[in-house]
């Protein structure tokens, strides 16, 4: 049987037009089973089936006390999370939640084109990817850098496009370790047609992959 995935789609704040086209490409991405929720109850269960946790451009406050507290069990005792897009923007009155994600969103200019330089091409997520990507998103800004205490896989280039807010060091996709547990994130996936990209969809597919520990590799 394959591992599974709690793909988890709550919003309480601004709700993305691209998460049914983000659950349709991770059913479809090969190697996991998806279950697909937006009720608070499916993070409050025990969640020990799951490979890993995946929020899905979740936004505002989405879990209950319940849920907070089964979720940084899960992952302080070895889970995998992953966070997409606006997993950035949720669960802001959480203080460990900013923990393990590495940092929240702040604010973004308009949709536009622009290059992300891949800083590291030794991780699932990131080894299929020329040097630098070229690609049309929101570019997030975030309250802090995630360095050092994340391994920062992707990053804005803000001479590419107009309106960046951080500067030279601009994380876009990053990975962690939090307890024993793992943890992705990627600021990509605004739009609906990136899910239909090969190259996204591989991104989401090896940072899922090493989040869940069902990839060889760093």
């Amino acid at each position: 049987m394959s591992p599974r995935l709690l793909v988890y789609t709550r919003t309480a704040d601004y709700r993305h037009d691209s998460i049914p086209a983000g659950v349709d490409r991770l059913r479809t991405l090969g190697g996991f089973t998806v279950d697909h929720s937006e009720d608070p109850a499916a993070v409050a269960a025990p969640l020990e089936a799951y490979a890993a946790v995946v929020f899905l451009s979740t936004s505002g406050d989405v879990l209950t006390p319940a849920g907070r507290e089964r979720l940084a069990r899960y992952v302080e005792a070895g889970g995998g999370f992953v966070g997409v897009h606006a997993a950035a923007c949720t669960e802001y009155a959480w203080p460990y939640y900013g923990r393990l994600l590495g940092a929240r969103f702040t604010r973004h200019p308009r949709l536009q084109p622009g290059r992300a330089p891949v800083e590291d091409r030794d991780h699932p997520a990131t080894r299929h990817l020329p040097p630098v990507w070229e690609l049309t998103d929101e570019w997030y800004d975030f309250d802090v850098s995630p360095r050092p205490d994340a391994r920062v896989l992707v990053s804005a280039d803000e001479s590419s496009y107009e309106g960046g807010g951080m500067g030279a060091d601009h994380p876009l996709a990053w990975c962690r370790e939090q307890g024993a547990g793992r943890v992705f994130y990627t600021a990509l996936g605004h739009a609906a047609e990136l899910y239909a990209d090969p190259d996204f969809r591989a991104h989401l597919r090896g940072g899922i992959t090493w989040a869940a520990r069902r990839t060889a590799g760093s």
